[in-house]
Parts: structure tokens; sequence; C-alpha cells
């Protein structure tokens, strides 16, 4: 009995959203992962030190060149942390990112290998705060005004990249430089207030309700605090040196305070059926109902993590893909689909209708592109709903785009809905009695 309950305990904080972590007496663990790479192909990479719940994420050189001293000064965190680990807290996990735009700090400017400001092109739309929502056009530093938001919020790798990995966090500091003033999240949010607090009085730089020199839209620590992650920038005094100790005091009072200042992410309630903390933060994060529906019923947990069924996909959480821009995605669905319309003989996957690819090229990319969608499995081909309706379909592997023809308007496919419904087909109509 006592393995039974300890199995259910387990099954219930996996769907809770609460990562396994290791016991206080063992060792502080110490990782290095290759998040992914930028625009030109550079390696955008993280330091982990321990392995706890409460996930910390510190940013630097989010604007290349110009700030390349707070790159210097994650490289100075990453080798205090090394030679002292213990000063993480057991139910903390700290990434630092050192470097999250290599390709501006190789070109020498501010943005990035496209000539896109990062800090302009997250999309800020999910608070309630409308001055800071994502645009093009944008105000940056000594007032100038440009069109560097990017063609669309969250359109660059890096911004995706940081998306994926900021899933599951609690805390984000983002790095900048340099005006002495440490500022949260624009939009109320009060875990972002209370860490710029005590993170400015720590490290001695001025605390600022917000960044009154010009407006930031589409900003990191905005996009953060939207989706309920405690998010500051603290702004270096200088502009081109570290301020090592200054950030190190800071840093380690938030992390002595982690329990007060570091909240978990949580869970949501989406039509009255619970969503895990992560899912939850995906499905709004990139698109929410519009784009997913609404969930078909309460998540189950999987033999590596949690799943929930959505009318047009499965959201699935990977453990074993933990801090990697993997860890959340949507479920192979429009490889199966694609397999069973080849097995069945419907509408060909091999037989496409002369039909331009642009608007599926637009949609998909918009939305995530790989790293949502995976990769095409057929060109667009003309097929038939069940309804009798005429669609354009294209199927990609984790997900099948359909497009009406008279509207030119693009939506997922109900795979939620069909996979219920395989599912149920498949089930035995009368269940097994063991004897």
């Amino acid at each position: 009995m006592v393995g039974m309950k300890y199995l259910f305990l387990l099954a219930f904080l996996i769907v809770a959203g609460w990562p396994l972590r290791l016991s206080p007496t063992q060792p502080i663990p110490v990782r290095e992962v290759e998040i992914g790479r930028s625009a030109e192909g550079r390696p955008i990479e993280a330091v982990i030190f321990g392995d706890g719940p409460r996930k910390l994420v510190v940013v630097g050189a989010t604007h290349g060149a110009p700030e390349a001293n707070t790159y210097r000064l994650a490289l100075a965190l990453i080798d205090h942390f090394r030679s002292n680990p213990a000063e993480v807290p057991t139910d903390v996990r700290l990434v630092i990112i050192p470097l999250l735009n290599p390709d501006g700090l190789a070109r020498g400017w501010r943005f990035d290998a496209a000539g896109v400001d990062l800090n302009r092109n997250m999309d800020t739309s999910h608070d309630a705060c409308p001055d800071n929502d994502w645009r093009q056009r944008v105000q940056g530093a000594r007032g100038i005004v440009s069109d560097t938001g990017g063609p669309y919020p969250d359109s660059q790798v890096e911004s995706r990249l940081l998306r994926s990995f900021l899933l599951d966090a609690a805390g984000a500091i983002f790095l900048h430089s340099n005006a002495g003033v440490v500022f949260p999240a624009s939009c109320e949010h009060a875990p972002s207030i209370a860490m710029a607090q005590v993170y400015a009085a720590a490290a001695g730089y001025t605390y600022a309700r917000f960044w009154d020199r010009y407006t930031i839209t589409g900003g990191m620590h905005d996009w953060a605090g939207g989706l309920g992650i405690a998010a500051i920038t603290p702004e270096l005094v200088t502009g081109d040196q570290p301020e090592i100790a200054e950030n190190l005091a800071g840093l380690r009072a938030v992390l002595a305070n982690a329990t007060e200042l570091l909240p978990l992410p949580e869970p949501g309630l989406i039509n009255d059926t619970p969503v895990p903390a992560v899912i939850y933060r995906f499905w709004r994060a990139l698109g929410a109902e519009a784009r997913f529906g609404l969930p078909l019923g309460a998540a189950e947990v999987s033999a590596t993590g949690i799943r929930q069924t959505f009318s047009r996909a499965i959201i699935v959480v990977d453990e074993t893909r933990r801090d990697t821009v993997d860890y959340v995605r949507l479920a192979a669905l429009g490889s199966e689909a694609a397999a069973a319309l080849a097995y069945g003989g419907g509408d060909a996957v091999g037989t496409p209708v002369d039909w331009p690819s642009g608007p599926f090229a637009e949609y998909w990319q918009r939305g995530g592109a790989q790293m949502v969608f995976s990769e095409p499995l057929s060109a667009p081909f003309l097929t038939r709903l069940a309804d009798g309706s005429r669609r354009i379909a294209q199927y990609f592997e984790r997900a099948v785009l359909l497009l009406d023809p008279d509207s030119n308007q693009i939506e997922l496919a109900p795979l939620g809905h069909w996979e219920t419904a395989r599912a149920q087909l498949n089930a035995p109509l009368v269940p097994h009695t063991i004897r």
C-alpha cells in the first residue's frame, strides 16, 4: 500500500506541474546546454545550477555589442556559481544564458541578424496593459524611433527559443545597460515588483516602478510578467563595466528569498477544466482557443510526463526534455493523420491541387514554424470534410492546416476531436473481466 500511495502522489505532482527535485543531501548538479542556434547559426548556450522546481533564468546581451558588459557579467556569475554551487537553494534551478544575441555581438550592433530589436519583438498582449503591446515601430535609446520591432510578434528565432525555454520559469532577470535602475514588468505584476525591489536594494541600484524614458513595447520582461513569471530588468550604471559585485549581491538576495519572490507556475482553468501550469502557458502564449480550441478533458499522466487533449491538438509535457525548447510541444498527430489517410485510401496526400502555398507558408511561419508544427508532410491538396464542405489541406508532423477556399481563412484541423473519436472506436465495447 505504501508503494501505491507513492505512485499516486507522484502522478499528482506531475499533473500539477511540479518537477521532481534532488534531496538536499545530494550535491548541486551543474549542467551546460545549448538552447538552440541564432539566425546565423551561432549557439545560444546556458549553464544550469541545481535541480529545484523554482526556475530562475538570467539573460545577458539581448542587445548584442552595445551591452557586451552584460555578457561579461553573466560569464562572471557563471564562474562564481561554479565555484560556489551551494549558494543555489535546493528548491531553485538557476539558469544563466550569457549571450542571447550572438549575431548582434558579432555584427557590432544592438539588433539581431535581420535588424530586429529582440527586446521589442515579444508578444506582450497576454497582460491587461495595452500600452506595452508589440508594435513594429518602436522607441529606443537616445530617442531613436525605428521600425525594428520585427514583422510580427515573436517573429525572430531567438525570441521563440526564449519563449519556449521560459514556459516553466518562476522568474527571469534580463540584464541591460546603462541607467543604474531596476524595474519590473509594467502591468502591476506583484511578484515582479517585489523581486525588483529586493534586487535593487541589494545591488545598490535605484528601484523604478516603470522605465519612464520612453515606451517599451514587446519587451521580454512584460511578456514574462504577462504569463505569470516574476520578471525584472536591471540596468547597469555603466555601458562598459560588468559591475559584478553589485549584481551578484542582487542575485544572491533573490536566491535568499526564493520562496517569496519566485512563485511556482500556476495551473489554469479553461471552461471549468483544470489545465497544468506549463500546458496552460503554452496554450496562452501560442494562440489559446483561437488556435488550439478548448480542452476536451483533464490532463493525463503519460510515460514521460503529462498530456492534455484540446479540440485541435494534444499538448504534451516531456520530463525527459526539461530545460530544452521541446519540453512542451504538440503531439505528432499530423504524422498519425497522414499515415491513416494513406492507409485508408481517402483524399490522397500525394495528389496535390494547383493551389498557392503562400497562405500556408505564412500561417506556419507566424505560428512558430518548425518549433511548433515541425516539417511539412505534403503539398496542399483538395479534400472534403465530413459535412461535405471543401478545404485545402496541408499536413505537418504536429498539425494539419485547413484553408477554406471561400474565405481564405486557415485553422488547425480538429485533430484532438479526431484522436478522441479514434481512441473510442478502438476501445473494447465490453470491459474485460478478470476472473
